[in-house]
């Protein structure tokens, strides 16, 4: 994770909430005033953002004392101690929104993902995120997407490119995009990869008659399984693409996509569709 756009995250999120000054806090603490408190854990999943956490705290404060009793990834049950802080208590009250939304967040995606994660055991297929994120909070998102045993696709725009089906059909066609986009590579960025859409076994073959060297993976979209299992093996005995298939897949039929051998999912519900994990901030020893 980016040390440098998590602390931007951080600093913005701090802004956003506190503002001109947490009135609640000074109205009743002392801005010495010491506490501690612990994340309490009040349902079962994969707890995510324990690091992030201890970052948001020693924001606030460099020589807070952070100690955790799980780790990023683990198991939790009801009942558990996540970590422990303690701090001066405006540092921890001004802190425990933030730290709770992004670990109730992080945690639901960890944990759908682990789910969804366990379906594929025994496939060779590994499941990908997407660009469906919360704007300004994709790091976190992508980032329990991993602790929760899944793998990230591209970042952003930037990083690799992908030729939709918008970007074919203003182009053109597949066969103009795809050369108009080898030259671009070449030009300007010649380590960038290049994946292209296709959407039936025609563009598959189109693909492969022109990307060849060029085109590193091909996305199999809204396929059924069996014309997934028909392209993959086409694919598998031409040589040199991986493949990857997107569009309806779910919980319930994940598992008749990856019996075709696909390389990968890519599947936007691991974070559109995750669902907040229940924790809480108590204070002790107050």
């Amino acid at each position: 994770m980016n040390q440098a756009s998590l602390q931007q995250l951080i600093e913005s999120a701090l802004q956003e909430d506190i503002g001109e000054g947490d009135h609640s806090t000074f109205a009743c603490i002392s801005a010495t005033a010491r506490g501690k408190a612990v994340l309490k854990i009040k349902e079962a999943g994969i707890i995510a953002g324990i690091e992030v956490a201890k970052k948001i705290f020693q924001f606030k404060d460099p020589a807070v004392t952070f100690t955790a009793q799980l780790q990023d990834g683990d198991q939790m049950v009801a009942g558990e101690i996540a970590f422990e802080v303690e701090s001066y208590v405006p540092t921890i009250l001004q802190c425990e929104r933030l730290v709770l939304n992004c670990m109730q967040r992080m945690s639901g995606i960890a944990t759908l993902t682990h789910t969804y994660v366990q379906k594929l055991k025994g496939y060779s297929t590994k499941i990908l995120d997407t660009r469906k994120t919360t704007p300004n909070f994709r790091l976190l998102e992508k980032e329990a997407v991993r602790i929760g045993g899944g793998i990230n696709h591209r970042f952003g725009l930037y990083d690799m490119i992908m030729l939709k089906d918008n970007h074919i059909d203003f182009c053109g066609g597949i066969e103009k995009a795809i050369e108009k986009t080898w030259q671009y590579v070449q030009r300007v960025k010649p380590e960038l990869k290049i994946e292209v859409e296709a959407r039936s076994l025609e563009d598959v073959k189109k693909i492969i008659s022109v990307g060849r060297g060029k085109v590193f993976r091909i996305l199999l979209d809204n396929f059924t399984p069996q014309a997934l299992a028909q392209a993959v093996s086409m694919l598998k005995m031409e040589g040199g693409f991986e493949t990857e298939a997107s569009g309806g897949i779910n919980l319930e039929n994940i598992e008749s996509y990856a019996q075709s051998g696909v390389d990968y999912v890519s599947v936007g519900a691991l974070i559109h569709q995750a669902r907040s994990v229940d924790l809480s901030l108590k204070a002790v020893n107050f």
